[in-house]
């Protein structure tokens, strides 16, 4: 089944069969922000055209619920709103989905990434979306990606998106961490390495 988007292009509302639009949810301080910005600019290495990244703002305190937004798109992106009904949900945090409803608004073909131990089919609604898992808070504490002692989750799930979603590569994530950190070329590497790891160890039920 295929799925249209809406845009307003020139006060005409037309339909994108290529927007693919990306919620982000996590807890102040784990990089929700960030990872949607390295999504967007790695989306563009890999030839879409149209690529937005966007926070939703609120109380920014560590541990509060943070959600963050992309669009990505083999045209032009024309809209400017917060996303509504995401294809792809990515949970940072999984205890956040007990005072979150992560799958609100999500499309009836939608994809949900969580940060947990669990297996894909542990998940009661892994039989309506498709559910993708990854030990990302293991792997962070691996490659020690801390900060003040808590794990930045951040990239290492940004390494489990290729294989949900075929517009972005591991290869054009791992490019866009070299270009936010150029000078620091151990952190870069831990990063990386990361993503990597994260990569293989994705399951997914679909």
């Amino acid at each position: 089944m295929v799925h249209l988007h809406f845009e307003l292009r020139e006060g005409i509302i037309v339909a994108s069969k290529s927007l693919v639009e990306i919620c982000f949810h996590g807890r102040g301080g784990q990089g929700a922000v960030t990872a949607a910005n390295l999504l967007a600019s790695a989306a563009l290495q890999d030839g879409n055209k149209g690529v937005q990244a966007f926070p939703l703002f609120g109380a920014e305190r560590r541990g509060a619920p943070v959600r963050a937004f992309a669009r990505i798109s083999e045209e032009e992106i024309h809209l400017r709103s917060e996303i509504y009904n995401p294809d792809i949900v990515i949970v940072l945090d999984e205890s956040i989905m007990e005072i979150v409803d992560v799958l609100k608004g999500v499309k009836p073909s939608g994809k949900i990434l969580i940060n947990t131990r669990k297996k894909p089919q542990d998940f009661e609604f892994s039989k309506q979306y498709h559910v993708a898992t990854v030990d990302a808070t293991g792997i962070a504490l691996k490659y020690d990606i801390l900060v003040g002692g808590i794990p930045v989750v951040n990239t290492p799930i940004l390494g489990s998106v290729p294989k949900i979603l075929n517009r972005v590569t591991l290869k054009s994530i791992q490019q866009a961490i070299n270009s936010k950190w150029t000078t620091k070329k151990e952190l870069i590497e831990r990063n990386v390495n990361a993503t990597q790891d994260a990569f293989d160890q994705t399951e997914v039920n679909f």
